[in-house]
């Protein structure tokens, strides 16, 4: 995240109170795992603190932080939305939900196989992971989080894609050296939308 170990602690510690508030409003279990995002965010971003407060480097925060930011989010996100998703929405889930595991397959042996570097520039911290072909990592990891989001069939979902998309574009455009960073912190306060979400009731409470 942008400014300091503190916001990231401050935030992290806020987002993540609203995502165990998500979890237990939940009324369906397979609701659970998309109920469940903000608290993995908000945990994510006082990983980050940590990070910042080891000045970057290479170090077992920066692999925590990464796991979760690259692998761990590129499958939980587009399984979340295909267990909340209705019925009707599930069939074009599959794409999202292959990208995902296709994604995370490759972050995952990236991780395992070459170092990644946190390094402070200035009021943000840059993540540097050295992969074969970035752009289609990127590419499927979009397509596996936003999209899934997007195609959910579920307004409150589609409105969290469309922030989260956004967010991305802006993130992009501002701080391309630290967009992971910038653009996991503006997920993180995105997520907090499915607090409302997570309480509503829908068909098959119980399931």
């Amino acid at each position: 995240m942008c400014w300091s170990a503190t916001a990231d602690l401050v935030a992290g510690t806020a987002i993540a109170a609203i995502g165990a508030a998500c979890v237990a409003r939940t009324r369906r279990t397979r609701d659970l795992p998309l109920a469940a995002l903000p608290l993995l965010l908000g945990a994510h971003q006082i990983i980050e603190s940590v990070v910042w407060r080891a000045e970057g480097g290479t170090g077992p925060a920066t692999v925590a932080w990464a796991v979760i930011a690259l692998p761990v989010l590129a499958l939980w996100v587009p399984l979340g939305v295909l267990c909340a998703a209705p019925p009707t929405a599930r069939r074009r889930l599959a794409l999202p939900l292959a990208a995902g595991v296709a994604t995370s397959a490759t972050l995952a042996y990236g991780l395992a196989t070459r170092p990644v570097t946190a390094r402070i520039r200035g009021h943000t911290l840059g993540y540097a992971l050295d992969l074969p072909r970035p752009e289609l990592v990127v590419a499927g990891y979009l397509l596996a989080t936003v999209g899934g989001l997007l195609l959910s069939g579920d307004r409150v979902l589609v409105w969290l894609g469309v922030l989260v998309a956004g967010g991305a574009a802006l993130c992009a455009a501002l701080w391309r050296l630290e967009f992971i960073s910038t653009w996991c912190a503006f997920a993180a306060v995105c997520s907090v939308v499915l607090l409302g979400w997570s309480g509503r009731r829908r068909p098959g409470a119980r399931g």
